[in-house]
């Protein structure tokens, strides 16, 4: 009998051990796909073209998965060396700290949530299980882990200076290691952001928390209704609360970006109201090019560019109704044509459950749709990364007192 127990313990460990080594690359594999349709031929121009821009990525939820980002990766969609192939300078990523189990675009509770079983499939710090806020902590320290063991290749961002640096070291076109050896790899730039304020959990202090960690853009909502705000796919849909005010309020003087992405109309509509700086649609699509929810109407475009802020267009079927290059293209040219090649940008949402034609290596895909959309060349400039780069820039700088408050001792 004792030997038959120890046999089952055994099997029962070995069990263990293959589920926590397997399961979270079987997960990502299925949420995280390419769709393996043909991609259209890329031309010598698009390719010298696209060589020369500063592209940057307003998106990506890599740092959900376990796997490390300094890898190249036979799943999912971006890290390092796909992000050197597809020559971008400064990728935003975002920390996804909940999901509500059934997850769609029309109505979510937020009752449930999908994010903790992978948490604990992947082995994450016993803190993160029962924590929204320790996840983004813990998401925050493997990006600074990365950072530290690349050499030079990934740079943090979070300062104007930080971004000032990094174009710097990318103009140069080489870099140097601690040892003193010159290596041809520019760097690339990541910045963290936040997907759904609910990481907050209730408390306003916490923003310091997330801000020392490195944070510096934000949506207030994900997929369902939080205590800061209606999302647009949540039950209620409802505004800004008190709360939610008083955290845009603190993140705008802070210097940290906001995001509407996710939000309800009544959220965008309070957000633009009171904004003082530059706002984001950090990734999605436009109503007019694909009548899906999740994406901005031409009054919400219209708000955003009001603001001197961006639109992200992703590149998944529910953000552009296709995966094409050319149905990206697309909605950035409607943006384009509506408000101005100034408020044009990418958001991916790359490793975001979802499902796209290529991944971050092949974004020469986009340089040539674009092409083919007529866009010309300084427009393409604008709308792969310079457009991100201004706003990025200006909106990092913390407010500072008006004069008349300054002034009082």
């Amino acid at each position: 009998m004792r030997r038959w127990l120890i046999a089952i313990l055994l099997i029962l460990a070995l069990a263990a051990l293959a589920f926590f080594a397997l399961a979270p690359g079987m997960i990502e594999r299925g949420m995280n796909q390419i769709d393996g349709k043909p991609l259209p031929p890329v031309s010598a121009r698009a390719q010298a073209l696209h060589r020369t821009l500063t592209i940057v990525d307003l998106h990506s939820d890599t740092l959900l998965w376990k796997r490390d980002i300094l890898d190249r990766a036979e799943r999912g969609h971006m890290d390092l060396p796909r992000l050197e192939d597809g020559n971008v300078a400064l990728q935003v990523l975002a920390s996804t700290t909940k999901s509500p189990k059934g997850q769609n675009y029309d109505a979510n509770s937020g009752d449930t949530d999908n994010i903790t079983s992978l948490v604990i499939a992947q082995l994450q710090p016993v803190r993160t299980w029962s924590s929204l806020l320790e996840r983004s902590l813990w998401h925050a320290e493997k990006l600074h882990r990365a950072v530290q063991r690349s050499g030079t290749e990934l740079w943090p961002v979070a300062a104007p200076k930080d971004i000032d640096s990094l174009l710097f070291a990318r103009s140069a076109g080489t870099s140097k290691t601690e040892s003193g050896t010159i290596v041809s790899r520019p760097p690339v730039g990541a910045m963290l952001s936040v997907e759904g304020l609910h990481n907050l959990e209730g408390d306003i202090a916490n923003l310091d928390k997330l801000y020392a960690a490195g944070f510096r853009m934000g949506g207030l909502t994900h997929f369902f209704d939080n205590d800061l705000a209606g999302s647009m796919h949540g039950l209620k849909k409802g505004g800004l609360t008190p709360f939610g005010r008083e955290v845009v309020s603190e993140m705008e003087a802070k210097g940290m970006i906001v995001d509407i992405a996710h939000c309800s109309s009544a959220c965008v509509a309070d957000i633009l109201k009171m904004a003082r700086r530059p706002v984001v649609s950090s990734h999605g699509g436009v109503q007019a090019t694909c009548k899906v929810n999740r994406n901005l109407s031409d009054a919400q475009i219209r708000g955003v560019a009001a603001t001197g802020g961006l639109i992200g267009i992703g590149y998944w079927d529910a953000a552009v109704c296709d995966t094409s290059p050319a149905s990206i293209a697309k909605a950035m040219k409607h943006v384009r044509d509506l408000v101005g090649i100034e408020h044009v940008a990418l958001g991916s949402d790359y490793d975001g459950a979802t499902t796209v034609r290529f991944d971050t290596s092949k974004l020469v895909q986009v340089t040539q749709a674009l092409i083919d959309a007529g866009f010309s060349d300084d427009e393409i400039r604008a709308a792969m990364g310079g457009n991100a780069i201004r706003v990025l820039k200006a909106g990092l700088v913390p407010l500072t007192p008006p004069p008349s408050i300054a002034a009082v001792p």
